[in-house]
């Protein structure tokens, strides 16, 4: 079965750290770029990060530059979204995708359709 499956979420306080993870099956992990999108109740999803399957570039949403690492572990079939200083605005259910054609170009931008794969989501709450 072909799927990503996403874990580490919880309620943490603000400036607290949290280490999300996308665990893939089914394909080759290695021939996909990884992004991670969130989205907030009310609120379209937005694109937080994406990491290239071609040479690992990594791609940051401004309001998280500085404080979330997106990396990736062939090995293990594994993203993972490191995110440190939280806000209560990051607070969001976090949904990882795999891309195999667009190599991350426009990642935020494009429609769901055009990933290959979704995983279910974790929620995060960022919260005093």
């Amino acid at each position: 079965q072909r799927q990503l499956v996403e874990s580490g979420g919880g309620l943490v306080q603000p400036g607290g750290s949290l280490r999300l993870s996308c665990a893939a099956s089914g394909f080759t992990f290695d021939y996909y770029s990884i992004a991670w999108f969130r989205q907030a109740p009310g609120k379209e999803r937005e694109g937080v990060s994406c990491i290239r399957s071609s040479d690992g570039t990594t791609y940051y949403t401004d309001s998280v530059k500085g404080r979330f690492i997106i990396s990736r572990d062939n090995a293990k079939i594994t993203v993972y979204l490191q995110m440190n200083s939280l806000k209560p605005e990051d607070t969001a259910v976090y949904y990882c995708a795999a891309d195999s054609y667009y190599f991350c170009s426009g990642y935020g931008g494009r429609p769901a359709d055009e990933f290959d794969y979704w995983g279910q989501g974790t929620q995060v709450t960022v919260s005093s």
